[in-house]
């Protein structure tokens, strides 16, 4: 796999993120290439048809969308050639003015999760992004690799905490030894992380827009990931019941249903933004 630097930029991912929101609206269009969508688009169930899907995506969106978030399972399923399609998709958006969160969900420790890191997140790692999802359930130490390598490189971390799958609250509500929930110990070590951000910190917690309230303070002065709009059930109004106080700091994801809008260009980009428009009006921007 070649090697790809990351552009050099002064400012960390936060500061960008906010900024790129506040130009482009709010919307995050997860990549999300499911059998079925290549199906809906006339499209084989191969490396050929993910690469027409995502690069599709991108001639539509990348100039008008703030952020993308690409899941990268539905890469890895096709080997080393959908890898390369998520690189190559991975640099035109960024080339583009667009920020990009792969959704990978890595999690390990020691040297293994300085290895992800060095991937994802270090400026001349092959599959550079701005921000990389990873999960803490290892201990939220055990991210440390990846915190010190997104520092350095000015890139940024979206930290599972409270998804919306219905096993997830099994870990994520149980109690740490100290009292808190785990979902709680791990907004509390982000909250910390991002102490120091005059705005918007780069530290980041995955927080599904379809939970229901949990008691919990999600004013981490961090981005806070919403996945679960659109066809998974949640809406842009309901945003400010999950989220209260902290609802600008909401980063909405949304994939089928500004997916499922193509193949033609002029419909995804209405149908991102119709969905971005909504975003606006609820988050403030």
């Amino acid at each position: 796999m070649r090697e790809r630097e990351r552009p050099m930029s002064s400012q960390p991912f936060g500061t960008r993120l906010r900024a790129a929101m506040n130009e482009r609206g709010p919307l995050c269009v997860g990549i999300d290439p499911h059998s079925h969508l290549l199906d809906q688009w006339g499209l084989p169930d191969t490396a050929e048809g993910l690469a027409t899907f995502t690069y599709g995506v991108v001639d539509a969106l990348a100039d008008r969308v703030a952020v993308f978030k690409p899941q990268s399972a539905f890469f890895e399923r096709f080997g080393s050639a959908g890898i390369y399609v998520l690189e190559q998709a991975t640099s035109k958006l960024r080339e583009a003015g667009a920020l990009v969160i792969i959704d990978a969900k890595r999690g390990d420790i020691g040297s293994t999760m300085a290895g992800y890191a060095a991937a994802y997140l270090a400026e001349k790692g092959p599959l550079a992004c701005d921000a990389l999802t990873v999960s803490p359930y290892l201990g939220f130490g055990s991210l440390q690799p990846a915190i010190d390598e997104a520092r350095e490189a000015g890139a940024g971390l979206f930290v599972l905490a409270l998804t919306s799958n219905p096993e997830g609250p099994q870990f994520q509500s149980a109690r740490t030894v100290d009292g808190p929930t785990v979902a709680g110990a791990v907004l509390d070590g982000l909250r910390e992380l991002n102490a120091d951000a005059d705005d918007l910190g780069s530290f980041g917690a995955v927080v599904g827009a379809t939970i229901r309230s949990t008691g919990e303070d999600l004013d981490i002065r961090g981005p806070l990931l919403a996945p679960g709009l659109g066809a998974q059930g949640g809406t842009a109004e309901g945003l400010k019941d999950v989220f209260g106080s902290a609802v600008r700091n909401v980063v909405p994801s949304s994939s089928r249903e500004i997916l499922g809008a193509g193949p033609d260009a002029a419909s995804l980009r209405d149908a991102a933004d119709r969905a971005n428009d909504a975003f606006r009006a609820v988050l403030g921007y």
